[in-house]
């Protein structure tokens, strides 16, 4: 294969991982959405439903009348809007995530950092959507992991500490100056960098977590395939 064959194939990969990055970002972030969505109409659904409740409860002891329905009709109102315009969930702050427990980690981190997006340069948008893939596989496997294990405190201090110090440290510095180079690179090519190592790190965490399963199930294949092959041979 020739130099330009290379090339083309390696610009073919990137290409293809960068549409699968994509179009995995834009479910997680549409999944996000109607659950939100979904919570936001239960809470309203709950709320409506308690004021009726005690409207009629106390319509039994004392008649409301026209002013008493105009009143709970205003009350359902305003409730509706309030809790419609409310956010759901707490927004997740860069300080707090140090402290998140291990298995909510990398959902905790991954929707400050998709909040973080818009604000940063198109090629950290991109490693931002990998780092996410990275994390929505990294997640299932904290749920048994003990916190005081080696690599849980490598894991919390990657994602929780130095991801969010990166993109916070960039976010500092004044927009003018992310594009004009200091000691050879700008702080838009140091953010890249950063995240792209950051990215790889937690690749090879997934990997070393899943590396136990991976032996079990092995041996747990080879044990399947010795005792159905012994009992053929003896059958």
């Amino acid at each position: 294969m020739s130099e330009v064959d290379d090339q083309i194939a390696r610009a073919s990969e990137l290409i293809d991982r960068t549409r699968s990055n994509s179009r995995g970002a834009s479910t997680r972030s549409r999944k996000r959405r109607e659950a939100e969505v979904t919570r936001r109409i239960a809470r309203i659904a709950i709320v409506d439903a308690t004021i009726i409740v005690a409207a009629v409860v106390i319509g039994w002891f004392i008649p409301l009348g026209m002013f008493g329905a105009l009143a709970v009709m205003a009350l359902l109102i305003a409730a509706t809007v309030v809790l419609a315009m409310a956010p759901v969930t707490p927004e997740v702050r860069a300080e707090t995530l140090p402290s998140v427990p291990l298995r909510a980690l990398p959902l905790q981190t991954e929707a400050w950092l998709d909040r973080q997006r818009p604000a940063l340069p198109a090629p950290a948008q991109t490693l931002v959507d990998a780092i996410g893939v990275r994390l929505d596989t990294l997640a299932p496997q904290l749920t048994a992991l003990d916190d005081g294990a080696p690599v849980a405190v490598e894991v919390r201090k990657l994602i929780g500490e130095q991801l969010p110090e990166l993109v916070k440290g960039y976010a500092r510095v004044p927009e003018p100056l992310r594009r004009v180079p200091r000691n050879g690179r700008t702080p838009d090519e140091q953010l890249v960098d950063g995240l792209k190592l950051i990215e790889t790190e937690i690749g090879e965490m997934t990997t070393s977590l899943a590396q136990g399963d991976l032996d079990q199930f092995a041996t747990r294949e080879r044990f399947l395939q010795i005792k159905y092959r012994d009992d053929e041979v003896s059958g």
